[in-house]
């Protein structure tokens, strides 16, 4: 068996300021608490973020959620939306990588940090968990990694959505579990 590692994806200031604070703020402790054991256990930590170049010339007119994004005019280099929240911040050693598209893999090099790092397993935390966590999970299925997903640290602004994708959805190709329980596993 291979090396896990825990990813954090999305957990950015112009993502989560869309959350409400009685959901978010024990979404951020609980983030903090399963990256603390995440390195407390030698877990490479990986933070997964978008950002797009001024002007988004990554974003075709062709694409239909990311084209709000470009004609908003966010996530650019420099914006302050796009920092990780800072109750969730990287520390010393964790990874950051950047993409460009929903699905970590997409326009980003994390597949190939991940095979640097000798990671097979992937621990999913993120928002949206119809997003972020939907897109990354189903990319890393068919790479054929080993998937957990926590889903007490995924949000969704449609909290049905979160719970058929939790329940129903994810079941079929990830363990689904808490972070409570995640962090007692490795703990032990």
């Amino acid at each position: 068996m291979g090396k896990t590692a825990l990813i954090l994806l999305d957990y950015q200031v112009g993502i989560l300021n869309r959350v409400d604070p009685s959901k978010l703020n024990p979404c951020l402790t609980r983030v903090s608490a399963a990256a603390r054991a995440a390195r407390a256990a030698q877990y490479p930590v990986i933070y997964v973020t978008v950002e797009f170049r001024p002007g988004h010339p990554e974003i075709s007119a062709l694409n239909f959620s990311s084209g709000r994004v470009k004609a908003m005019g966010g996530f650019v280099v420099g914006d302050p939306a796009i920092a990780v929240h800072p109750d969730v911040a990287p520390q010393e050693g964790d990874v950051s990588v950047i993409k460009r598209r929903v699905s970590a893999f997409a326009g980003s090099d994390f597949d190939v940090v991940l095979r640097g790092l000798g990671v097979d397993g992937l621990v999913l935390a993120g928002v949206a968990t119809s997003g972020a966590v939907l897109s990354t999970l189903r990319a890393a299925a068919d790479l054929d990694f080993r998937l957990t997903v926590l889903e007490d640290l995924c949000l969704d602004l449609d909290e049905e959505v979160h719970r058929v994708l939790t329940e129903k959805v994810f079941p079929r190709q990830a363990t689904v579990m808490s972070s409570e329980q995640w962090i007692k596993e490795i703990s032990q």
